[in-house]
Order: C-alpha cells, then sequence, then structure tokens
C-alpha cells in the first residue's frame, strides 16, 4: 500500500445530544435555506436522459483485481474476489420522502436492480433521502443476506423499518469480515430526515481495508482536514470515491459539499491512485446543473486519474 501510516485519534463530534463537525463550518440553518430558496436559481437540466447502458456485473469477480461499477448517483457496486459492496444504494425515482414530489431522477440507474448479485455489505453513510432511501433499503433487505453498515445512532432506525442485519459504528470504529474490513472515517457534513432530529444521529465516510489494497468511500462532505488524516491512519488509498456535484451556490453548499476543485484537492492530498466521482449526474439537488459538476471537474484541470464514469461504467484495478 502507498503511504505512511501513524496513530491517528479523529477529534470529538458529539457533544451528548447532537453530532457535529470539529473545528469546521456546520450546515446552514433554516434562515439560510429560505434565502437559498428565495434568491437563487438553479440551472436548468434535462427532465430526463436516456443515455445509460445497464450491465450485468458478474457474480463474483475472480483474480486479484478490483472493479467498481457506478450506478448512479453515490451508489457504486465494488468487488472484490472477497466481497460485493453496494454504497448509498438509490434506485427510487425521487429523493424524497414521497413518490409524487421532490428531487426526481434525470438518468436510470446503470445496473438494475434485479440484476444486482449477492451482497457482502451495504454501506450507509448518512440518512439523507439520497443517501438513504428506504423503498431501496427494504428491497435489499427482502431479496438479499446481506448486512447495513451504518453509522452512529442511526441503527434504530433501520431496525424499525425492518431492514437488518444493522451494524453501527462511530468514528474511528471498524467491523471485519471474512476478508476485509471496513472503518467508519469523518466527514463534514449534517443529518436529518425532518424537522426535529437534525444532528441526531451521525455522518460519515468508510474505509474498506484488505490485505492487497485499500478503498476509501468519502461519500457527502465539505472539503476538510480529515482526507489527510485519513491518508496517514490507513495509507494512500488505490481506489477514492469523491463527490463532486450539488456544490452550488457555493455560499450555502461549502459547509456540506465539495466543488469540483476541492474534489481534486481531496484527490491529491490523499494520495490515491484512482478516484472516482460520484455525487452528481442523476439527481439535482443545488443549483448545478446534472452535468455542470462533471463538466467543471474538466475545466479546473482534472488529473487523468480522477476519472468521470456514466452511470454503468466501470474501472478495474488491478
Amino acid at each position: 500500500m502507498q503511504g505512511s501510516k501513524k496513530e491517528v485519534i479523529f477529534p470529538k463530534h458529539f457533544d451528548g445530544k447532537r453530532f457535529y463537525n470539529p473545528n469546521a463550518p456546520q450546515a446552514s440553518g433554516l434562515l439560510n435555506v429560505l434565502r437559498w430558496k428565495l434568491k437563487s436559481r438553479s440551472e436548468k437540466s434535462p427532465k430526463f436522459v436516456d443515455d445509460v447502458r445497464q450491465v450485468v456485473p458478474v457474480r463474483r469477480l475472480e483474480g486479484n483485481g478490483l472493479r467498481s461499477t457506478l450506478v448512479n448517483h453515490s451508489t457504486v457496486l465494488l468487488q472484490d474476489r472477497r466481497f460485493n459492496i453496494l454504497t448509498d444504494p438509490i434506485w427510487s425515482e425521487r429523493t424524497s420522502p414521497f413518490s409524487w414530489i421532490g428531487p426526481q431522477r434525470h438518468r436510470k440507474p446503470g445496473i438494475a436492480f434485479e440484476s444486482l448479485p449477492a451482497l457482502d455489505a451495504v454501506l450507509i453513510s448518512h440518512n439523507h433521502y439520497d443517501h438513504l432511501d428506504l423503498p431501496t433499503l427494504r428491497r435489499l433487505a427482502s431479496a438479499q443476506k446481506t448486512i447495513f453498515v451504518v453509522p452512529s445512532r442511526l441503527a434504530r432506525f433501520l431496525l424499525t423499518q425492518n431492514i437488518g442485519p444493522v451494524q453501527e459504528l462511530d468514528w474511528g470504529e471498524s467491523f471485519s469480515f471474512q476478508g476485509f474490513t471496513v472503518h467508519c472515517v469523518p466527514a463534514l457534513h449534517f443529518s436529518a430526515r425532518g424537522a426535529g432530529d437534525r444532528n441526531k444521529t451521525l455522518w460519515c465516510g468508510y474505509v474498506i481495508e484488505t490485505q492487497e489494497r485499500i478503498i476509501y468511500f468519502a461519500a457527502d462532505t465539505a472539503y476538510g482536514p480529515h482526507f489527510t488524516q485519513i491518508r496517514e491512519k490507513f495509507g494512500s488509498p488505490q481506489l477514492a470515491l469523491l463527490p463532486i456535484g450539488a456544490y452550488a451556490p457555493r455560499w450555502f453548499m461549502s459547509p456540506v459539499h465539495m466543488s469540483p476543485e476541492e474534489a481534486i484537492r481531496a484527490h491529491r492530498e490523499l494520495g490515491a491512485q484512482t478516484s472516482i466521482a460520484i455525487h452528481h449526474g442523476t439527481f439535482q439537488l443545488a443549483d448545478d446543473g446534472i452535468d455542470t459538476p462533471k463538466n467543471h471537474l474538466s475545466a479546473v484541470g482534472k488529473p487523468d486519474n480522477f476519472v468521470v464514469l456514466a452511470n454503468g461504467e466501470s474501472v478495474d484495478i488491478a
């Protein structure tokens, strides 16, 4: 593995009642939400873009490589000979508590739900509707014998929805499977599904560690010192999944979402062998259009090893 490792203790992030971003700006409150909605004008995106070629993944990858297939948004299928892991799965038509209103899908998933292989773990980074999609998780719990890994204080919610088994982790905690370990690592974000539960459950990223490699799933996060901390603790990842979308306007989104420029900076600070852009291209959740993040990433000098995949495309890493 690349990079040196050292003992790193992640900072305190819970005050006894609610979680918070240590030594960093917090998510905007209601007044700024209203200011954003009243004064900002979002870019227009096509209602639906029919450019996705769905693929059928192998049931189990052979050899010693790693295959990463972008399904959509922050949903990635990671395949190693020891595991099939799915990140923040969403197959719903909207990211919303309702089926009839809320941000709608602009592209279909790159893998049909029925084509998923047997999963060993499902990683859920936080409770926002575009990352914790209950209809999808219920389907997975019904169709699969898998374990759901969630950040602190989120297990109870899943179990009340008959979704399980669940393994709950705080920053710095780990859970070992046969042949790999999942580590819960910091992110700068927030949590909420309603008006009264803001920051009562944790948000996180995950590091997947095997004998051969380190994989980092950043999930939703602002830019911050945690990228350097993660590299120092685990070494440079062979693969990083880094968010690039829902970044505009910056005055509102910068405490919780990276811009494409910041994603490139994170990629370099991690020393990632390969990074894949996530959190773009399927749902429009901010003022930037669905294809603006990937175009912006290229315009500001995307490194060749920072890859932008279409839904259904894969990257193989030796």
